[in-house]
This record gives structure tokens, sequence and C-alpha cells, in this order.
């Protein structure tokens, strides 16, 4: 059997093999876990290029967003993230008693951890796809779920979805650990884009954000 290089079948096997390569990319570069919102901001910043008419190089525009976006991303996990896992944390306390009164505290708990979370994704797709002061990229992330509420469902939903496969079926974490981020990042940028371009084009109460140079 003939393999043609430019053929739809090779194109599909390179293809999958990079997204292989970018998703244990990203699983070794979150290790340090200080560096998980630079890696997932590097993550976002690929795949939201090769969603967009499959423009640029998985793997090493990979490293450049890396090296691009840490700092921000750093301080967007730290100001972002760590609310949201104190708001986790104080969900899980409050629904482990008894009581109408710690029964509703966890359930608000529980929404504005989702909320954060939310946030801290939106956060971090903004900080690969544009240039903006950190105030206002911090101010957007906390909107962004207000105004958009059934893509950021989508967008939740899609890391939710894995948690719970994995946990069902424990041999599912093989497709997490190959292709698992990767994909993921991937379907996220699609809903990512919708939700810029809507913004862009209407942005209400969010503050104006213009795409990074070069795109």
């Amino acid at each position: 059997m003939r393999i043609d290089p430019e053929g739809r079948n090779a194109q599909g096997i390179t293809t999958f093999v990079l997204f292989v390569v970018l998703n244990v990319l990203y699983i070794v570069t979150c290790l340090p876990l200080v560096t998980i919102g630079a890696a997932t901001s590097a993550l976002y910043e690929v795949t939201l290029r090769y969603a967009d008419e499959e423009r640029g190089d998985l793997i090493r525009g990979y490293f450049r967003a890396l090296r691009k976006t840490w700092w921000r991303a750093t301080l967007v996990q730290l100001l972002l993230g760590v609310p949201t896992a104190m708001l986790a944390f104080s969900a899980v306390f409050w629904l482990t008693m008894d009581g109408v009164v710690t029964a509703v505290a966890g359930l608000l708990a529980a929404l504005g951890s989702l909320l954060g979370a939310a946030a801290l994704l939106y956060g971090f797709a903004l900080v690969a796809w544009f240039d903006a002061p950190l105030r206002r990229t911090l101010h957007n992330a906390v909107l962004l779920p207000l105004v958009e509420p059934a893509r950021t469902m989508g967008l939740v939903l899609l890391p939710v979805t894995a948690g719970c496969l994995v946990f069902v079926m424990p041999q599912a974490v093989v497709v997490v650990a190959t292709i698992g981020f990767s994909v993921g990042a991937y379907v996220s940028a699609l809903v990512l884009h919708d939700v810029f371009r809507r913004r862009q084009a209407d942005p209400s109460e969010l503050e104006p954000i213009s795409p990074h140079s070069g795109q």
C-alpha cells in the first residue's frame, strides 16, 4: 500500500501525533503545579490558532506561547485560582455537615466555585489570545461567565465530564493522558472563538480588548 504524504490519511495521522505530543508536553509542563496557568494559556493559544483555519505550529508554537504568557497567566492563576479553591473547599466543608443553613452555605459556595472555575478558564484564554493589561483581563474573565452563560456551561462541562468519566471508568485515564487535554482545548477553542467574536462585535459591559499582534 502506498501512502501519499500529501493525502488526507497522512495528514490526519500527522495531526493526531502532533496532538498526542502536545498533550504530553502540556502534562509535563503542568507538573510543577505553579506552571498550570502558563501551560494552560499556552495550550489555549496554539489550539485557538489551530481552530482558526489551522494556523500555526502546534509544538513550536506551544513553547513560544509558554515563554510569552507565563507571567500574566501565573498571576491569573493566583488571583482567580486561589479564591476558587477556597470556595470549593468551603463547599465540601459545609455540605458534609447537617442542617439547612449549612446546606445553603455549601450550595452557594459550590456555585461560587463553579463561577470561579469558569472565570479562571476565561482568564487563561484571554491571556492567550488578547493583548490587555492584567486588570482588564481579570475584569473581563469575571464578567464573561455572566454575559455568556450558555457557552460558559459548555466550556466548564468539558473538563467536568472528563473528570467524571475517569472517576467512573479509571481506564479512561489513558485517553486523557494521550489526547484528552489537547483535543479538549481544541473543542474549547471553538467555543472561545465564538464568545470572543460576539463580545468584540457587542462589547456591552466588557472592557475593550484587542488580539495579539501577529495573529
